[in-house]
């Protein structure tokens, strides 16, 4: 489904990304993690060229991004894609920020995309909450709203840009809930986290990064099962949060 190939991105001189490789299966869900500052959250945005990359090529569902031909917009339309600041449109309801984009970038009848996003709204969990402005909303409320906008659109994949960070830890709980539930439907999902329960319950690989490189990319039971096989980097990692 996604196919990232030896990419490397700098900004002017500095180098954030280096030859960066991985690939993720349909209905696999990969969790990225490291240390701050590792490009963990630019990789994840270079996905759908969010942020462009100057060498190597990302392939989404057989569709190039280097590609001049691809139409950027139409792709990005596929792929969900989940910040850590929610991103909603404050002075639009929860309501109208679910079906903007539908009618907008999908060509939706307001009916349609009206019905596809309170269905989405039911899934996680805030129909009551249909008609609330953003800053009504607690931060898990305004996140798992985020969650069913990026669904609203059809995505055959999606992306999670550190989507608890910002949350009060008595919010956290309510979005990864979604998240899981998401999972477990078979959800193709790249999800840069810290939430190292959350990745050891649902993904399937780990690729851990460090100062811009993929450093570990490995089936979630070997990173946490068999700490002594890791790089270094990734043991001094794991001993720091595994033992809290």
């Amino acid at each position: 489904m996604i196919d990232i190939r030896n990419v490397s991105k700098w900004y002017g001189s500095f180098q954030v990304l280096t030859d960066c490789t991985t690939s993720i299966r349909k209905g696999e869900v990969v969790v990225v993690c490291g240390p701050s500052g590792s490009g963990k959250s630019t990789l994840i945005k270079t996905v759908n060229a969010l942020e462009p990359f100057q060498k190597g090529d990302i392939v989404v569902d057989g569709i190039s991004l280097k590609d001049p031909k691809t139409n950027l917009p139409r792709l990005r339309a596929r792929v969900g894609m989940v910040f850590q600041h929610f991103e909603l449109f404050p002075h639009l309801s929860v309501t109208e920020n679910l079906t903007l984009a539908q009618v907008k970038v999908l060509g939706r009848s307001p009916a349609d995309a009206l019905e596809r996003g309170l269905r989405m709204l039911e899934r996680v969990g805030l129909t009551a909450h249909k008609d609330k402005f953003p800053g009504q909303l607690s931060g898990g409320q305004q996140q798992r709203v985020a969650i069913a906008r990026a669904l609203s659109m059809d995505p055959i994949v999606m992306l999670f840009d550190e989507p608890t960070s910002a949350l009060d830890p008595e919010m956290v709980g309510e979005v990864l809930d979604v998240m899981v539930g998401l999972a477990q439907e078979g959800m193709t999902m790249m999800v840069v986290t810290h939430e190292m329960g959350f990745a050891k319950k649902v993904s399937h690989r780990v690729v851990f990064m460090d100062a811009g490189r993929i450093v570990e990319d490995c089936r979630k039971e070997d990173f946490f099962g068999d700490p002594d096989a890791r790089t270094p980097r990734a043991r001094d990692f794991l001993s720091k949060i595994l033992q809290h």
